[in-house]
């Protein structure tokens, strides 16, 4: 049984490793240094914006290791409606790439990272379309939850309230800041927060601050505002601020914002948007040291004779006193005491870990765990320094170790722990990020079902080893999660989370299901299946198995039927859509296994994606996947279709839904032979963006067209291709970036009504245009040469029409058409009407 002095102890557990999927932390002399120096620090700054990379790259990283700042970014969404350089991930998906790539960057600048529940919907002209779309009320109190936790000296907001911000998004996410940074202070205000948290209390920045910004095309900055140089050279660090945010800035990948590390002097710009004015610092009229708290004058005189006498040769020199500074901080701590007293705390733990040298991990030779497995967990320790410690024990989820260890720890030596565990009752749910666990009952925000978590950047690992140990005399808990290590041949030795799985998991092919394509000869050309497939996660023989489709009632495929189950391998049942969709019930079907092991019946209705990229850890989360089924007449023209791949869309797979035969191009297939073959060549979003080669074809592309093809252009961000201004159409036209209609439902006009593309071979109607995601059109044309023709008209409201969503030109025999329309986003989502106009673009017909 655990002493009580152990429990005591236990509440206050040092993380000494980043969760999962990183390798552990270590810090080496110069890292220890600039932490004892920030020991002294005890101001807190919070940077407000609405996206991933909102956030100001080169002030962070001065705020948090220069300036020494406890320094956080609070992003209001994930970034789930921008744009995919670097895959096909869309949505949620990509929120979850974008959260990621956010805690990538913070790891380089120092500063932590939260969230509210504001789902980003897309593209948002204006901060009340924004605020109603969200639930305003619920999203300023997930600021003001944020703001309670932290306790900030100092609030910065990105962004302006109004016009100014170039995104209603941005513009929602200062009002809402502006609001929290009163609301938080107010007892009456969110009263339900202090009986989630007990530890809360209300909390009065001292400031609000608008950072301004000169972004070239609009300059917001004024010799009135306060100003801060921000770029000098850190020698122990051996960067500067800019070059950190040079660095962060590049971990947003998935957005395409790699950026130089900057040198030379930066200056960031301040306007005082509530609060007391500063006049010459962020933290004018903030005590930012120890006597800020009661006892502190104690503890600052403690941190100062550390770093007098810190060794950078023995920093294990340093442990005694450390041990007796955190025994000071305990005395002092009260119920009451600021989050920053807490945090202090913590970090005096981290600096005895690694002062002393002491090197801990959890790992495991495998990535996922079931429920009914039994799997070794090495707990490995090395003391690397000549510090006193030992270890007493180690837990894995609260599994204590049969051994009591009770050993000294020698200096440099291997201890490794093997602890076998059984999850038992966890559920496989247990690994699914906690604002996907309950399904969005409004547009613009998640439901999550533990309030508590909330700001939370990501889950906690699932599962933990706690070692006990012994320094200096004081006993220690030390958290690590544990994590899945293996050693690739190239890449050298990696991390992964380690996560639950479940036994089973399915999925329906095709997402999107034409019912009623027909040739232009009026032959059905639809496929008759639907494909369900299921994984096991384990492998076993005869298992008795069912397998179910449900639209509005159940279908059963098979059932009882034992089974033969190899771990990892993909069984793929075809379904006759016949069979089990009824067009009168619904658009949609689902499906479900169920399996029995031994006494035990289980089902399993979810698919378990995984999404890897290389410069962030491995993602898993479940969704329950459908077949959405498409009853509208397409109509088709041609067989052979060319596609030049962009930023990761799906369009492939709704041109083969379509009874298209797909074949993607690269770079040494784009020759003048070659695409004789080709009844349309269509290019993915941001291709000529992406590849530079695509300039270099411009002579083969324009001669595929005057010969009678069709080429079709999705959206480009800009004519510039690297250093290069690219060629896109046979005739001169700009690409706005800033034109764009937002509002899915904004009203399409027939500017051309005999236009071919609204006529051949599917008659184009208002219908068509109903149902559409997120938005009509994105970078629209602009100023096109007098051969383009213009078929299509639509405005948000209170905005003057345009008409650079389509363009059409002939060019020889053929057709160039610039298409802005999100197709990228309307097929995957099943929107009859993209595919029927995709098909009229192909269909253009040849010109004599």
């Amino acid at each position: 049984m655990m002493s009580k002095r152990w429990l005591i102890l236990l509440a206050g557990c040092c993380t000494a490793i980043i969760a999962g999927g990183q390798t552990p932390a270590i810090y080496n002399s110069a890292d220890i240094y600039l932490q004892l120096k920030k020991l002294k620090v005890l101001g807190t700054v919070l940077y407000v914006a609405a996206h991933p990379d909102d956030e100001n790259n080169s002030l962070l990283p001065y705020l948090a290791k220069e300036k020494l700042y406890r320094t956080a970014y609070l992003s209001l969404t994930r970034g789930e409606g921008g744009q995919n350089l670097i895959g096909s991930e869309q949505g949620v998906e990509l929120g979850l790439i974008r959260t990621q790539e956010l805690l990538a960057a913070r790891r380089v600048d120092g500063a932590e990272q939260y969230f509210s529940r504001a789902y980003e919907f897309g593209f948002s002209k204006h901060a009340e379309e924004a605020l109603h779309l969200w639930d305003s009320d619920k999203v300023l109190g997930d600021i003001v939850w944020t703001i309670r936790k932290l306790q900030p000296d100092v609030i910065i907001t990105r962004f302006p309230g109004d016009a100014r911000a170039g995104h209603g998004h941005h513009a929602a996410s200062s009002i809402l800041a502006n609001q929290a940074f009163k609301a938080a202070a107010d007892s009456t205000r969110f009263p339900e927060q202090f009986k989630l948290d007990p530890a809360l209390k209300p909390w009065q920045a001292k400031r609000i601050l608008w950072n301004t910004y000169n972004f070239g095309n609009i300059n917001t900055t004024a010799g009135d505002q306060l100003q801060m140089e921000v770029g000098a050279y850190d020698p122990l660090l051996g960067v500067s601020a800019g070059d950190l945010g040079g660095e962060a800035r590049s971990m947003h990948k998935s957005q395409g914002e790699g950026r130089p590390w900057r040198k030379g002097k930066l200056y960031e710009y301040f306007a005082t948007t509530g609060g007391e004015a500063p006049q010459h610092e962020l933290m004018d009229g903030v005590a930012t040291d120890w006597t800020r708290v009661s006892g502190g004058d104690k503890i600052q005189a403690q941190i100062d004779a550390i770093i007098a006498h810190y060794q950078f040769t023995s920093p294990e020199a340093s442990v005694p006193a450390l041990v007796a500074l955190y025994k000071q901080m305990l005395k002092i701590l009260r119920p009451n005491s600021d989050a920053i007293v807490r945090q202090k705390i913590d970090e005096v733990k981290e600096l005895i870990l690694h002062c002393a040298g002491l090197y801990m991990e959890a790992t495991t030779q495998q990535e996922t765990v079931l429920s009914s497995d039994t799997v070794v967990v090495n707990c490995f320790v090395n003391k690397r320094n000549n510090a006193n410690a030992l270890i007493y024990g180690i837990w894995v989820n609260n599994n204590v170790q049969d051994t009591v260890l009770q050993q000294s720890l020698e200096t440099n030596q291997n201890y490794n722990y093997p602890i076998k565990i059984t999850p038992g009752n966890m559920v496989a749910l247990s690994s699914q990020p906690y604002w996907l666990l309950k399904q969005r009952q409004k547009e613009g925000m998640f439901e999550v079902p533990d309030e508590r978590l909330i700001g939370k950047a990501w889950n906690d690992a699932a599962f933990n080893a706690v070692f006990k140990l012994e320094i200096e005399g004081v006993s220690f808990f030390v958290t690590v999660p544990v994590q899945y290590k293996y050693t690739d041949p190239t890449k050298g030795e990696l991390y992964q989370p380690f996560i639950m799985a479940p036994h089973m998991e399915l999925y329906l092919s095709p997402d999107v299901a034409l019912l009623n394509v027909k040739d232009q000869h009026g032959k059905q050309l639809a496929d008759s299946m639907i494909h369900v497939v299921y994984r096991p996660n384990f492998s076993a023989h005869a298992v008795p198995a069912t397998l179910y489709v449900m639209q509005n009632k159940v279908h059963t495929i098979f059932q009882d039927q034992p089974s033969d189950l190899e771990k990892g391998k993909r069984y793929v049942v075809d379904v006759p859509i016949k069979q089990v969709y009824d067009s009168a019930k619904g658009r949609y079907i689902e499906g479900a296994i169920e399996i029995q092991l031994g006494n035990k019946k289980m089902t399993f209705p979810n698919f378990f994606k995984s999404i890897e990229y290389p410069h962030i850890p491995n993602m898993h989360y479940f969704f329950r996947d459908h077949v959405k089924f498409v009853n509208e007449e397409v109509k088709v023209v041609g067989k052979k279709i060319a596609y030049i791949p962009g930023s990761g869309d799906a369009i492939p797979d709704a041109l083969i839904q379509m009874g298209f035969e797909v074949k993607q191009l690269s770079d040494a297939d784009i020759t003048s032979e070659n695409l004789k073959q080709f009844d349309a060549i269509i290019t993915g979003v941001r291709a000529y963006n992406l590849h530079e080669y695509l300039s270099n074809k411009y002579d083969v592309l324009m001669h595929y067209v005057e010969q009678g093809g069709n080429l079709i252009v999705q959206y480009v961000r800009n004519m510039q291709v690297g250093s290069n201004k690219a060629k896109v159409g046979p005739y001169a036209f700009a690409i706005s970036t800033g034109s764009r209609v937002t509002e899915e439902e904004a009203p399409v006009h027939f500017l051309l009504p005999e236009h071919p593309v609204l006529n051949y071979p599917n008659k184009i109607t208002d219908a068509d245009f109903a149902g559409w995601v997120q938005e009509r059109s994105t970078y629209q044309a602009d100023q096109p040469d007098a051969h383009y023709e213009a078929p299509l008209g639509m405005h948000d409201q209170n905005e003057k029409e345009s008409n650079g969503s389509l363009i059409t030109a002939k060019y020889g025999k053929g057709n160039f058409a610039y298409v802005s329309l999100v197709l990228f986003r309307q097929l995957p989502a099943g929107v009859p009407g993209a595919y029927r106009l995709l098909a009229n673009l192909i269909a253009l017909p040849k010109n004599k």
